[in-house]
């Protein structure tokens, strides 16, 4: 979808500025050529990228740090051109030269502020099916964190961990994407600051931590990988939950959770509306349905086959980020993630089965946030009587 977006909004703005510049053929040489030059330049950042792409060997995360930053370039160079040429179209040059600095200034401080400022979201569940002793039972959810693409890891992992801490949370519940490519971004220095959020930590696996991005898979195989990502969270003490559902226990009461890792044969599919006939795998197995339970499953889609095995009272994902750009005038809001997910944000319930789709807190493609706030999610468990 982004990369359907970015190609229309390229093509169009070729398109524009070459009409543009036409009809201002009289103007000083040395100006118009300057700015022929500059708006050329921004016009083929897409086609650099892909340029690069084509002819690197690998796409570490080096090369994906510069992708995020030549899409960011265009994106704040490009888009706020077009609102200039669509109000200039209609005479209204002045509206127009407004609403490209508008839209500069809030790429800027989405990129400055919004990218970093940390949300903490509070979500009380409340149901007849949670045991006694598990009422008040408080846990934090975070997901996302793409720890590859951070621009500056140390202070963003640490204001991560500064914010779960401060909720005093019993649980963290971390629903994928650690990493943005493959293991090595989990180095030492980044492990040590993922080791300051307190508490036990359960995991599963998304679809950036299973290895099938990475290019140079004779060197870097995507099994292999994806194995290393799993060591390198339980070196850091916490649990990964592979397809396994483990019973959390207070006093002579328990809930299941359960872990479902991210199919790699789901790639291709991960951007789908739905996922029919897409198997649960046997995580479940031997599980008493009588019980409450909690899924961690990275991808929101798996929803509706787990509440269709008759689990997931409370179902935590993550993946869609709202595509980092949400408009809040109400409610959920609104984002373009609406166009592609049918879950794509916040709370969902249907009968006595909850789903939550959390923010995240990393970033991918380019380095900002507007609306779709990094987010932590404080849930406290309410048994209904």
């Amino acid at each position: 979808m982004l990369f359907f977006l970015t190609s229309i909004l390229s093509l169009t703005a070729i398109a524009a500025d070459f009409i543009h510049f036409r009809r201002r053929r009289r103007r000083k040489q040395p100006v118009r050529r300057a700015l022929v030059a500059w708006v050329a330049a921004t016009d083929a950042l897409p086609i650099l990228s892909s340029l690069i792409g084509a002819l690197s060997r690998d796409n570490g995360p080096e090369l994906m740090y510069l992708y995020m930053w030549l899409f960011w370039a265009w994106i704040v160079t490009v888009p706020p051109r077009l609102a200039f040429y669509a109000f200039n179209f209609v005479n209204l040059r002045r509206t127009g030269y407004v609403a490209a600095c508008a839209f500069v200034l809030f790429a800027l401080w989405g990129t400055t502020r919004g990218r970093t400022s940390i949300r903490v979201n509070r979500v009380e569940i409340c149901s007849d099916r949670i045991p006694e002793a598990f009422d008040g039972f408080r846990f934090v959810q975070i997901t996302d964190m793409h720890v590859g693409t951070l621009v500056r890891p140390e202070r963003e992992l640490t204001r991560l961990a500064d914010s779960v801490n401060a909720q005093r949370p019993e649980a963290v519940f971390f629903t994928g994407d650690l990493v943005n490519i493959r293991a090595g971004e989990l180095d030492e220095r980044t492990t040590a600051l993922l080791r300051r959020i307190a508490g036990p930590v359960w995991s599963v696996t998304g679809n950036h931590d299973v290895g099938t991005y990475i290019k140079d898979s004779l060197r870097f195989p995507a099994a292999g990988e994806a194995r290393e990502v799993v060591a390198r969270q339980r070196a850091m003490g916490w649990t990964v939950l592979e397809d396994t559902t483990v019973y959390l226990r207070r006093g002579a009461d328990s809930i299941s959770l359960t872990g479902l890792s991210f199919d790699p044969a789901l790639r291709e599919r991960r951007h789908d509306r739905d996922l029919p006939g897409t198997a649960i795998p046997k995580a479940y197995a031997g599980v008493p349905d009588s019980l409450y339970n909690i899924a961690l499953v990275h991808i929101p889609q798996l929803w509706e086959q787990i509440v269709e095995a008759g689990y997931g009272d409370l179902t935590l994902s993550g993946h869609v980020h709202s595509m980092q750009l949400k408009i809040r005038p109400w409610g959920r809001g609104w984002s373009p993630a609406k166009w592609i997910y049918k879950h794509w944000s916040g709370r969902y319930d249907t009968g006595r089965h909850t789903l939550y789709v959390n923010d995240g807190t990393g970033y991918v493609a380019y380095p900002m946030r507007l609306g779709a706030w990094p987010e932590v999610t404080l849930f406290t468990l309410k048994r209904c009587r």
